[in-house]
């Protein structure tokens, strides 16, 4: 008998570490890739995401601090993070890119009105990259916070 407590114990404390995503594991698996595309994308002028994350090129190397922190934010938690927590489904990893995709989300609207705002004086608007990358934030941050709070 304290053989099957320990084991029901301790199956009750690893349902508590881990949540259940069922199927909307497969709309943030979605986000993510979005989000991976989005890098490979112009974000502004001709410098596509990727070089604005890891500062090479010409319109990259001119994007400014806010872009740089969004790609460097929006690769974090929502790529790295969110990537672990899928596989690993732990409960506080789940919090860590709800509130993660949401600081992202914020730098990547305000990573697009930087653009809007300095275009046609001496830097390149926002691109398509830029602006889907940001989409794809968003959808992680709804889906990732319900997922957080679905439990409270």
């Amino acid at each position: 008998m304290a053989g099957l407590k320990r084991e029901i114990d301790e199956v009750e404390h690893q349902a508590a570490r881990t949540v259940e995503l069922g199927g909307r594991a497969v709309i943030i698996s979605v986000a993510v890739f979005v989000l991976i595309v989005g890098y490979l994308l112009p974000w502004m002028g001709s410098a596509p995401g990727w070089e604005v994350l890891l500062h090479q090129g010409d319109a990259a190397g001119k994007a400014g601090m806010v872009p740089r922190l969004f790609a460097a934010t929006a690769a974090l938690f929502g790529v790295v993070t969110s990537v672990l927590a899928l596989i690993t489904r732990r409960w506080g990893l789940t919090w860590v890119c709800a509130l993660g995709s949401w600081f992202a989300s914020v730098d990547g609207l305000l990573a697009i009105w930087t653009r809007q705002s300095v275009a046609g004086l001496t830097s390149p608007g926002p691109g398509i990259g830029l602006i889907i990358s940001e989409i794809a934030m968003v959808t992680l941050g709804v889906l990732w916070f319900r997922t957080a709070w679905s439990r409270l």
